[in-house]
């Protein structure tokens, strides 16, 4: 009796120290441990602003960048985005316009080489990096959409879609430059080699 007490009780010990084992392995693979971006999102409307950073870069502008959601049936446009302490961002359209238009079930990403972009280029020096700035994201229909922000350097994961990834303007090069042509060398018309004529000769 007591030995069969005694594995009964073996028994249950194992069980419940294998149960957190058997709990872990599987909630290595659950849905909810998944990794989350670090960043807020805002959902207003058909509109949804996601994985929204200010990325700066030294002595230079800084750039916002985001992904756009548009799940309604009609086209919206970005009109601004505006953080706190009145900075205001320069938006550019992929193809190089003003308008930044997020098409209805469809997406956009701010920020990356051929993606539209939103550049601060004023002000960034109250900019810090590990701030966190209140952004307001306007759109021609929903209106504002609002959701705090982290400010980043543009570097490591960053890097492709922070101030370096904007477009460089070539210098233009001068239309009418002076070709200095070489002018004409005056040649001696009357040289010559002297050749004597009257020669004497000895007798």
């Amino acid at each position: 009796m007591v030995r069969s007490f005694r594995r009964g009780a073996l028994a249950a010990v194992v069980a419940l120290s294998l149960a957190p084992l058997a709990a872990c392995a599987a909630g290595n693979s659950a849905q909810t441990l998944k990794v989350e971006p670090d960043s807020q999102s805002a959902t207003v409307g058909d509109i949804q602003v996601q994985n929204a950073f200010v990325l700066t870069q030294p002595g230079g502008p800084a750039t916002v960048s985001a992904r756009l959601f548009n799940n309604g049936t009609a086209d919206q446009t970005l009109q601004a985005v505006q953080l706190a302490g009145g900075l205001s961002a320069r938006l550019s359209g992929a193809d190089g316009g003003g308008t930044i238009t997020v098409p209805a079930h469809g997406t956009v990403l701010l920020g990356g080489k051929g993606n539209p972009a939103a550049t601060i280029d004023s002000g960034s020096e109250s900019l810090r990096d590990g701030d966190v700035q209140n952004a307001v994201f306007d759109f021609s229909t929903t209106g504002a959409v609002a959701l705090p922000v982290n400010v980043t350097p543009a570097a490591g994961f960053f890097e492709p879609y922070g101030p370096s990834s904007l477009p460089t303007t070539a210098v233009p090069l001068p239309t009418d430059t002076a070709t200095v042509a070489p002018t004409d060398t005056a040649t001696p018309t009357g040289t010559g080699t002297a050749t004597p004529t009257d020669t004497a000769t000895p007798q």
